[in-house]
């Protein structure tokens, strides 16, 4: 369904329905109780701003028609209204456009910035970020990188082609290295390739993920591990304090199961310099920005949908500065 209101700011227009075994309620104490229940909510958006939102003809139903206050709304009617995001900490890491042509975009996404809008990061995400940049409302990302994860992100440029890009991704037709940097552990690689194999279930609500029993849904392929040389070694501990010898892991991971790549480093090599979460969950009032996780989607390279030709698309971010 299109949208009976437009993007603003970057942002989709949210979209409720009254359930079927509600009663009927006015459409302003309806907003207010979705306001109220907001999670992150801003302190601005006050009964002022909930009556500028209907002066202003900005809820409106499935057709586009506005509510009035007192319009009664009821069981399996739809609602549309802009949220008023809460305050968040601007990012302090720059965007780099990689390749642009008149169907995608790819971006080298920086640390601490969310794919899309999600829970307590609205405006902070990639998603916001380009469509204010390029004024491109149409903008939609193919794929998603963890927040945490820097590196390569493709956005459609076109609502007619987003099927066929995220078609791509979902079916794991695209290949992707990962670089990350943790501990020196020598003589991973001393029999040939090793292949890190496991089960990794996650539960809505609950940051962490978890390795559980029976059969395997997550691999990764460590495909080399070399020292960072003395100079790269004093940058991460300029950052992070005194440090074992780090090192630069490659990782070809052949499955996408959330947190996998710092699952499978903290269980099989070491935890990934600067993860928040493993070993050790750290609270949120905790995040630091000068001190990121080191994880980067290197490289990504897929087979266009349009042009059918193979692209590979690398990002320059440094692993270990940013």
């Amino acid at each position: 369904m299109k949208a009976p209101l437009p993007i603003r700011d970057g942002l989709n227009p949210s979209r409720i329905r009254l359930p079927l075994d509600a009663e009927p309620i006015r459409a302003i104490d309806f907003v207010e109780y979705l306001i109220s229940t907001q999670r992150h909510r801003n302190p601005l958006d006050d009964a002022q701003a909930l009556k500028e939102r209907f002066d202003a003809n900005l809820v409106v139903n499935h057709y586009g028609v506005p509510y009035a206050a007192d319009d009664m709304v009821n069981p399996d009617d739809d609602i549309w209204f802009y949220r008023m995001p809460a305050a968040e900490w601007p990012v302090p890491y720059e965007i780099h456009v990689i390749f642009e042509d008149d169907d995608i975009l790819v971006i080298d996404k920086p640390p601490y910035l969310a794919s899309m809008p999600r829970g307590r990061h609205i405006t902070e995400t990639a998603l916001v970020k380009m469509r204010v940049r390029t004024g491109n409302n149409d903008l939609t990302p193919a794929h998603r990188l963890d927040r945490l994860t820097s590196g390569v992100l493709v956005m459609v440029k076109k609502p007619e082609l987003r099927g066929a890009y995220q078609t791509l991704f979902a079916r794991r037709e695209a290949s992707k290295t990962y670089e990350a940097i943790a501990e020196y552990i020598p003589g991973l690689l001393d029999n040939g390739p090793a292949i890190w194999e496991s089960r990794i279930e996650k539960e809505r609500g609950i940051v962490q993920a978890f390795v559980v029993e029976g059969p395997i849904n997550a691999r990764t392929e460590l495909v080399s591990v070399t020292p960072v040389d003395d100079a790269e070694q004093r940058v991460l501990e300029d950052m992070h304090g005194p440090l074992p010898r780090q090192a630069r892991y490659v990782l070809a991971p052949s499955t996408g199961k959330t947190h996998q790549l710092r699952i499978h480093m903290r269980d099989f090599a070491a935890p990934i310099l600067g993860d928040p979460l493993y070993p050790v969950l750290h609270a949120v009032d905790d995040e630091d920005y000068t001190t990121p996780m080191h994880l980067i989607a290197r490289t990504l390279t897929f087979v266009d949908p349009q042009t059918h030709e193979e692209r590979t698309f690398v990002s320059t971010r440094p692993t270990g500065s940013l």
